[in-house]
This record gives C-alpha cells, structure tokens and sequence, in this order.
C-alpha cells in the first residue's frame, strides 16, 4: 500500500515493491493514480507466494474502509518495531 502526498492509500500487487514504487514515482509505466496526487511512501507490505493469492487479497484490501486500512498499516508499524 502506498501513501500519496495528499495523505491517500493506493492498493496494488507487484513482485517488487521497491521497483513498483520507483516507477510510480518516476511515471515509468506509472498508474495513472498517481498524475494529480504523487506516490509519498510505502506503507504496507504483504508477500504471497502465488499471484492468485495475492490478487485475492489485493481485491479484500482495497474493500476495506479507510479506517481498516490504516489499521493494517498501523499493525504493520507496530509488528516491524517502528
């Protein structure tokens, strides 16, 4: 999941997080998402070990309401000791 400057979540799957986000940033092959509101920070991370499982889930987490999803990345902080 990745913050935007306007404080927004985005949702999506990759097989390289830090690859993704680099070309949100840079607009390579970017999601059109990011045109008006640009990528700020990822904040949450699951691995899958398939692609259906992690589109699956991608599906649920993007179902969520706002407040659940920064719960998520909330968890995620507190499991990572950060």
């Amino acid at each position: 999941m990745i913050k935007t400057q306007k404080n927004k979540l985005y949702t999506g799957i990759t097989t390289d997080p830090d690859r993704r986000f680099y070309e949100h940033q840079q607009g390579i092959v970017g999601a059109k998402y990011f045109r008006s509101d640009p990528p700020r920070e990822i904040v949450y991370i699951e691995f899958f070990d398939s692609r259906s499982d992690a589109s699956k889930r991608e599906y649920e987490v993007k179902s969520l309401r706002r407040s659940q999803k920064l719960k998520l990345v909330a968890q995620s902080s507190s499991a990572s000791g950060s």
